[in-house]
C-alpha cells in the first residue's frame, strides 16, 4: 500500500509532463526571437500586455463559482438539436477575379482578394481543445478539410489559443501554406511544428508589410491573452487591417471592448468590412469577450460599412444558447439606427466582398 501512495503521484507527475510536452503545445519563444520581443513596447516584467489593465474575471466574481456553474447548473439549448446548415463551397474553382470571404464557423474564415489566398485562424479538426474528444464541433459545421483549400498565399494566425490555432489542421494544411503573419512569439510554435522560419512573418502592434504591390496587411492591437500551456502572455495577440486600393478589411481576433476599436477606426477606417467576435462571452470574463451590445459599438467606432460576426455556432465555450449571439445581433440591428450592414452567412456561403446589396438569411432560427 505503501508504495501504492508513493509511487501513484509519481506517475501522475510524470504523465504531466509528458503530456505537456507533446507537440500540440507548441514551443516557447527563446533565443533571437525572444531578445525581439523584449524590445516590445508591449512586454514588460516578462510578459505581453494590454493596452489597459485587464482581468481575468469581471469583479464580483470568482473562478470557484465559474466552475460550480459548469458542473451543477444547466444552461439550455447550448447545442444545437439539429445539424448546423451549411453549404459547401468549392474554394479551388474559384476564379482568381472573384473577391469573397467564406466562413467556416467559429473563427475561422478564407478571404480570396485580388487574386491572393488568406486562411484565418483554421480550426477543422473537430474540437478545441488539446484534450482529445473534449469541445466538441457542433454537428453539421466542421464540413470542411484541409484537402478542401487550394494552395495557401497567406495564412493568418490572430493567436496562439486552441481555438485559433489548431495543431493538426496547421500539420494537415502544411505543404499548402506559403507563409505565415503572427503575432511576435507565435513563430516558435511553427518552427517547433517543421514550418521554415523563411515563411513565418512576426509582428508587434502597429506593424505594417507590404504583401504585393496593391496588398499590404496592418497588425493592430486587441484586448485578450495567450497561451497554450501553464504560461500566460508569452506571444502577442492581435488583429488585422487587410488593404488593397479598392477594398479595406478589419479582421478582429478575440478581444474585450476597449478604446483601441475607435484608434483603429480613426487610422485605418473606415473599412468596407469588418469581422468582429460574438459569441463565447459571459460578463464575467466581459474585459477578453466581446458582449453583444459592445459588439454594436466596436462595429460604429470602426466606421464600417459591414460586419459580420464570428466567434460562434461551432463550440461550446460558454453558458449562453448557442444561437444566442446571433440572436442578439439581429435583434440590436433590427431596433437600431446603425449605418452598417450585418451579414449572417451560412458556414460555407460565399460573401461577395464587391456586393454591397447581399442579404443573408436568419439560417439559426
Amino acid at each position: 500500500m505503501t508504495t501504492i501512495i508513493i509511487c501513484l503521484p509519481a506517475a501522475i507527475i510524470l504523465f504531466g509532463i509528458y503530456f505537456l510536452n507533446l507537440p500540440l503545445f507548441g514551443k516557447a519563444p527563446s533565443g533571437e526571437r525572444l531578445e525581439r520581443i523584449k524590445k516590445s513596447p508591449n512586454y514588460k516584467n516578462g510578459k505581453f500586455h494590454n493596452i489597459h489593465f485587464t482581468p481575468t474575471l469581471t469583479e464580483g466574481y470568482s473562478m470557484t463559482g465559474i466552475l460550480y456553474q459548469q458542473l451543477f447548473e444547466k444552461f439550455p439549448n447550448r447545442i444545437p438539436e439539429n445539424e448546423i446548415p451549411s453549404v459547401k463551397t468549392n474554394l479551388k474553382n474559384l476564379k482568381t477575379t472573384e473577391n469573397v470571404l467564406v466562413w467556416f464557423g467559429h473563427s475561422s474564415y478564407f478571404i480570396q482578394l485580388n487574386g491572393k489566398k488568406f486562411l484565418i485562424d483554421p480550426i477543422f479538426s473537430g474540437n478545441a481543445s488539446p484534450i482529445p474528444g473534449s469541445v466538441k464541433a457542433f454537428n453539421g459545421s466542421n464540413e470542411y478539410q484541409a484537402e478542401d483549400f487550394p494552395e495557401i498565399d497567406y495564412l493568418l494566425i490572430t493567436h496562439d489559443h486552441y481555438d485559433h490555432l489548431d495543431y493538426p489542421t496547421i500539420l494537415k494544411l502544411k505543404d499548402k501554406i506559403n507563409h505565415i503573419i503572427c503575432g511576435l512569439g507565435v513563430g516558435a510554435h511553427f518552427e517547433h511544428w517543421g514550418f521554415d522560419s523563411n515563411k513565418i512573418i512576426e509582428k508587434d502592434w502597429n506593424e505594417t508589410e507590404i504583401l504585393t504591390n496593391d496588398i499590404k496587411i496592418h497588425t493592430t492591437s486587441a484586448r485578450h491573452f495567450s497561451g497554450r500551456g501553464f504560461i500566460r502572455n508569452n506571444t502577442l495577440w492581435l488583429s488585422f487591417v487587410l488593404e488593397t486600393p479598392t477594398h479595406k478589411l478589419f479582421l478582429g481576433g478575440d478581444s474585450g471592448y476597449d478604446t483601441h476599436f475607435a484608434e483603429i477606426g480613426r487610422k485605418h477606417g473606415p473599412f468596407d468590412l469588418a469581422i468582429l467576435e460574438n459569441g463565447q462571452y459571459n460578463l464575467a470574463w466581459e474585459a477578453i469577450h466581446l458582449l453583444p451590445k459592445q459588439f454594436v459599438k466596436a462595429a460604429d467606432e470602426l466606421h464600417t460599412k459591414k460586419v459580420i460576426p464570428v466567434h460562434s455556432s461551432k463550440f461550446v465555450l460558454a453558458q449562453h444558447a448557442w444561437n444566442e449571439p446571433l440572436n442578439e445581433i439581429s435583434d440590436y440591428y433590427k431596433n437600431g439606427d446603425f449605418n452598417y450592414a450585418l451579414a449572417t452567412p451560412r458556414i460555407g456561403e460565399t460573401v461577395n466582398l464587391d456586393d454591397d446589396k447581399q442579404t443573408f438569411s436568419e439560417w439559426w432560427k
